[in-house]
């Protein structure tokens, strides 16, 4: 077996075809968007056994402080055959070499997070996927007085500039187990989804909600962000950016969309219950400390 970096795009995309095996109900990011994150602390890697590529792993720092975070994965006819071990190996040392006193990953099924734990990894968080099939959507409600919605396209400059006013804010409303890092080019660069809707009030972001298109599956996407500002909940904004994507999407074409959300985020899950959207899958994000 041979564990080897990816560089050229033919590496990279053999990568893509394995998260999308492996990961079937999730957007896979682009060549593109992979090539956008590249990093010297961001490492890519297949798994080949006699040059048949059998599985891939992802190791980088976390959004979340403090950690790194690790994602080996192994098509399913290769498994129970160490492939898995020496990824995690592998892309847990590159974690270590980082300076991350703990590393985290995330488990979707029983089988996984069984091998999570024969490595010392405990559970420390949840995320709750939710569904909604599209259909003939209605319009959204109306917005509070002195409240416009436009999209990001009309003011490309407004998503980067509104990360002091904003994005810091809402990222640290966040329910998670360990608050997020984000820095101000991540927000700007990733962050973003397309089409993204803004809400505004007196020419600030008070609000947003977009999708990710998903590319090799072109009947669905993925909700991006979708915040308000503490000062602005509570009065129908979550609700009507949110229908406009959902009305968005089903003018395109579109058949699903589709979120993951915070276990914790009890407003955010009723919302989107509300909404129309079904319980899915649960995924546990584990957590151990290195070196491994």
């Amino acid at each position: 077996m041979d564990i080897s970096v990816c560089v050229a795009d033919e590496e990279y995309e053999a990568w893509r075809q394995v998260r999308m095996a492996v990961v079937p109900g999730e957007r896979c990011d682009t060549l593109a968007e992979l090539r956008d994150q590249d990093s010297a602390e961001r490492l890519l890697v297949l798994a080949s056994v006699d040059g048949t590529v059998v599985g891939s792993g992802l190791a980088d720092r976390s959004e979340s402080g403090g950690s790194g975070f690790v994602a080996p994965r192994v098509l399913p006819q290769h498994r129970r055959r160490g492939v898995g071990s020496a990824l995690l190996r592998s892309l847990a040392a590159h974690v270590t070499s980082l300076g991350l006193p703990k590393v985290r990953a995330h488990v979707d099924d029983l089988e996984s997070a069984q091998f999570a734990e024969r490595f010392g990894f405990v559970e420390s968080d949840r995320q709750i996927e939710q569904v909604r099939a599209l259909g003939q959507e209605r319009a959204p409600s109306a917005l509070p007085g002195g409240v416009e919605v436009i999209a990001l396209e009309e003011r490309p400059d407004m998503w980067a500039a509104c990360f002091d006013t904003f994005g810091l804010e809402v990222l640290a409303d966040f329910a998670v187990f360990e608050p997020l890092q984000v820095t101000a080019e991540q927000w700007a660069t990733t962050w973003a989804g397309d089409p993204m809707f803004l809400a505004l009030s007196d020419g600030e972001v008070i609000g947003c909600a977009g999708l990710f298109r998903d590319t090799d599956r072109v009947h669905r996407a993925e909700n991006a962000l979708t915040a308000v500002r503490r000062d602005w909940r509570g009065r129908g904004i979550a609700s009507h950016l949110k229908r406009r994507t959902l009305l968005w999407a089903a003018d395109q074409g579109l058949t699903e969309v589709y979120t993951w959300t915070q276990a914790r985020n009890a407003s955010m899950l009723r919302l989107n219950q509300h909404l129309g959207y079904v319980t899915g899958q649960t995924s546990l994000t584990f957590t151990r400390q290195l070196p491994l």
